[in-house]
């Protein structure tokens, strides 16, 4: 009888250790703090003054964190921070919980461009359930592309769209 109880706790003991080399595994491949949208005001204020981008399984919303936009630590501005909404509308709790960790893979997959001081709020769409985890991919690549392409140059987008906005007449 002592040996089944001893066989039990080498179990045991076996099963804790893998289960804290599995949480260690995965805390060293969560995105950093700073890294990610937590407040809801930082949500609020990509919604209502950034731009968007539209693809099949997601929307994209980007703002530039130029220089005295706001107030935050000095260290958290330094690059890029990403965040993720998913509606009730989109299914239960299980969905979009899959939703998230789907976009959340794929984003530490694609390794955005860093160096670009943006806050990035990704809205899946109900088709990014059932589609191939390539095309995710792909298009969270696309998007983190062209947030790099808007963000990196907004002087000179406004002045080939708009060429009145430098103060010029016509």
């Amino acid at each position: 009888m002592p040996e089944a109880s001893n066989q039990g706790a080498e179990r045991k003991s076996a099963a804790s250790f893998a289960k804290s080399a599995d949480e260690g595994k995965a805390a060293s491949q969560k995105s950093p703090r700073d890294a990610r949208l937590l407040r809801h005001a930082d949500f609020e204020r990509v919604y209502k003054q950034g731009r968007r981008h539209f693809s099949g399984l997601m929307t994209v919303f980007y703002l530039s964190r130029g220089e005295g936009s706001h107030k935050l630590r000095s260290a958290a501005t330094a690059g890029l921070r990403v965040g993720f909404t998913v509606s009730r509308a989109l299914g239960g709790a299980v969905d979009r919980n899959r939703m998230k960790r789907r976009l959340r893979e794929a984003v530490r997959l694609s390794n955005p461009p860093l160096e670009i001081a943006a806050d990035v709020v990704i809205n899946p769409k109900k088709q990014l359930l059932a589609a191939d985890f390539s095309s995710v991919m792909s298009e969270v690549a696309r998007a983190f592309t062209v947030i790099a392409q808007k963000v990196a140059r907004p002087a000179e987008r406004v002045t080939r769209e708009n060429p009145r906005a430098e103060g010029e007449s016509i």
